[in-house]
């Protein structure tokens, strides 16, 4: 049996104050952007079981930079030989664009923060992101140190970086982060931040940023959005400060952390593709950009291209993108069940027909086009669970055929009954194949090879019809109130069948000059049954009168 008895809320809410009141639970919505920073060269890499090489994480890098981060943390140079050598080459090679911005990461500690600065020598623009742990468990147990004795870790932290920038020649931007901030008292994780300020003495032109990060995430998201609206209200400095987050997923909830974060004065965010990171991953950028996306906000970053983005880092990173991460999965348009995609095809058909630019599509929170997907490989799927206007829409929509609804349904059972037999999705030119072996053009046992028709006084039609069958060839004639009532009426008194015509269609099936019309005929016996046949040819009168065999020959 599972001990919960061993586990208590291990974070700390703010502070009680008299008569304060949190803004962010007022808020509905992110209004702008934050600004990002991805952190999968560093968070992201060292998770992986297999790191990048130079030239895997390169091509990451050139992919980053052309999504739109302006932000990148490019690795710990100081602790990896592999990171120094990478940073050189993004410096040395003159791979950093004018509008992005590297980060390097260090510990509080004396050697590791002068490497670093020999390491980022000569980058256009740089932030040195230096850190230390200041968490109670972190405390008591790793470091063995108190309170005074961690906060003068970070200030001696910040007196080595603030001299080292002056000697350094660089534009050098700063950043601080009370790693395990969610362990952390939050007024103490304040009054070492503020300490940081008081060294670094930033500028509104020069503003540093304070990174508040969820290194192990430990309370449900709210509380953390009511630790980052207290900090901000107790930073010193705050119009120089850049409040920045860090979430990571323990808890499942990094996204959640990461927006209400943003609804309660954050300013920036700290992310990875796909949520990539150690334990449970980083926050999933992606996730975080396209959420807001699909509010209307642009994110300012490029997720035009998703199918390729997600090629690059599965390559590189030897991870794999789950087919259900929002977004970017393979099956997060997909929809199976009949009443879905009936639902979805009929609200695309509706936003075709009013020339709506407003995305208000059932089921499908944005336009799968935007990101590089396509509604026939990723949104409706057909196997064993898909219905009729899924199917319909499929074939209308890479066919060109219009099929009617009750045709649809008889369709659809024949469809399902395949995928169910055979246990697996069908593609979409596998449907076209049930559809053409079920309805179009048969001509066994039954043909009509000619036909011509007469134009009597009254109106009618009379119908000098060829009839094959059974090994036998017949000319008969009929009259009928048009030229396909004519033929049918022809065939009854030839083979004594009895049956009605309960339907017909017709459309183009081409868009050129030489179009093909397309007809669809639906039969009712005496019996009851209905069957049904489709018709294709130049002739709209020969296309008729096929599909009409064909729903014959369905009985």
């Amino acid at each position: 049996m599972m001990d919960a008895t061993k586990y208590s809320v291990g974070y700390y809410p703010p502070p009680v104050e008299p008569g304060h009141v949190y803004e962010w639970p007022q808020k509905d919505h992110i209004e702008q952007a934050p600004a990002w920073c991805s952190v999968d060269l560093r968070d992201g890499n060292q998770s992986l079981i297999v790191p990048m090489s130079l030239e895997e994480k390169l091509e990451f890098y050139d992919m980053l930079v052309k999504i739109g981060f302006k932000e990148i943390e490019v690795g710990f140079p100081a602790a990896s030989e592999t990171e120094y050598e990478f940073l050189r080459t993004l410096i040395d090679g003159n791979r950093i664009p004018q509008d992005v911005t590297v980060q390097v990461l260090t510990q509080c500690r004396d050697h590791i923060i002068r490497k670093t600065f020999e390491a980022v020598k000569g980058a256009p623009r740089a932030i040195i992101h230096f850190y230390n742990s200041t968490s109670v468990a972190q405390r008591e147990q790793v470091f063995k140190k108190s309170k005074e004795e961690i906060k003068k870790i970070a200030v001696d932290g910040a007196k080595l970086v603030k001299q080292l920038s002056e000697e350094y020649e660089g534009n050098f931007l700063f950043e601080y982060s009370p790693e395990s901030f969610t362990g952390t008292e939050p007024e103490y994780a304040v009054e070492v931040c503020n300490a940081v300020l008081d060294v670094m003495q930033p500028t509104p032109d020069r503003p540093m940023i304070i990174n508040l990060p969820v290194t192990v995430e430990m309370s449900m998201p709210h509380i953390y959005a009511n630790q980052i609206e207290w900090c901000s209200k107790h930073l010193k400095y705050r119009d120089s400060v850049i409040l920045s987050t860090h979430p990571h997923n323990d808890r499942g909830c990094g996204v959640a952390d990461a927006e209400l974060a943003v609804l309660a004065g954050a300013q920036r965010i700290e992310c990875c593709l796909f949520g990539n990171g150690e334990r449970t991953g980083n926050v999933d950028a992606i996730t975080l950009a396209m959420n807001m996306y699909s509010h209307g906000v642009d994110p300012h970053l490029d997720f035009s291209n998703m199918p390729a983005i997600c090629e690059v880092y599965e390559r590189v990173t030897r991870m794999h993108v789950y087919e259900r991460t929002p977004y970017a999965g393979a099956l997060v348009f997909a929809a199976f069940s009949g009443s879905h995609q009936d639902a979805i095809a009929k609200g695309m058909t509706w936003r075709k027909e009013k020339q709506l630019h407003q995305w208000t599509c059932p089921y499908i929170p944005i336009d799968p086009h935007d990101i590089g997907r396509t509604y026939d490989a990723d949104v409706i799927r057909i196997n064993s669970q898909s219905g009729k206007g899924g199917i319909g829409f499929l074939l209308q929509q890479n066919y060109g055929y219009n099929p009617p609804p009750k045709m649809r349904e008889d369709l659809g059972y024949r469809v399902k009954d395949v995928s169910d037999h055979e246990h697996r999705e069908l593609s979409v030119k596998e449907v076209l194949g049930v559809f053409e072996n079920s309805y179009l053009n048969h001509t066994q046992p039954l043909n009509v090879p000619d036909a011509h028709f007469i134009q009597n006084s009254d109106g009618s039609i009379t119908a000098n019809v060829v009839v094959t069958g059974g090994g036998s060839t017949v000319k008969c004639t009929a009259t009928g109130n048009g030229r396909l009532d004519a033929v049918a009426t022809a065939i009854e008194q030839q083979t004594g069948m009895h049956f009605t015509l309960v339907h017909y269609s017709e459309h183009a099936l081409d868009s050129d000059t030489n179009s093909r019309a397309c007809s669809y005929v639906g039969l009712k016996w005496a019996s009851g049954e209905e069957t049904w046949g489709c018709g294709t040819h130049t002739d709209i009168i020969v296309a008729g009168i096929k599909a009409l065999v064909s729903a014959i020959n369905n009985k």
